[in-house]
């Protein structure tokens, strides 16, 4: 289903000669491929696209912080373009209060009593969350909670 809207999208731009969406979904159609070859499929499911897709977004923003570090705005502003292109096809990111509410019920779930229960408790959330929060928010949320105790 996704695979199909990236690939009619890849379409409509190049028909369109949008060449920022045309390269980002062309690339991201080699990608959602090469993915597929991997693990011996003719097809990946919705939840392994979304994963490529938040591969490639956390790929252009490691980029953007070393463009801006090396003073190429440029090349950052295009990165940044990209990422909105590539955030199209993402499933609506769960609001804070309902991840925290997840990290709450991990915690009690696992047992968690300090920083070194934090893979347990990352476990459990990210098995809820899939594919629904970005994981460094997910991240920071734990450590905070567990910070508390």
């Amino acid at each position: 289903m996704l695979e199909e809207k990236i690939f009619n999208d890849y379409k409509q731009a190049l028909k369109s000669k949008d060449a920022i969406k045309n390269s980002v979904l062309n690339f991201l159609r080699a990608e959602i491929m090469n993915v597929a070859i991997a693990k011996k499929k003719p097809k990946i499911d919705d939840s392994e696209i979304t994963a490529v897709i938040r591969k490639q977004i956390k790929e252009r923003q490691d980029s953007i912080e070393q463009f801006e570090k090396g003073n190429r705005q440029d090349l950052a502003d295009k990165e940044a373009r990209e990422i909105e292109v590539l955030k199209d096809y993402l499933p609506l990111d769960m609001p804070i209060d309902e991840i925290k509410k997840i990290v709450e019920e991990a915690v009690v779930l696992t047992g968690a009593v300090n920083m070194k229960d934090m893979g347990k408790v990352m476990k459990e959330v990210t098995a809820k969350v899939a594919g629904r929060a970005d994981g460094r928010i997910v991240s920071d949320l734990v450590k905070e909670r567990l910070f508390k105790i």
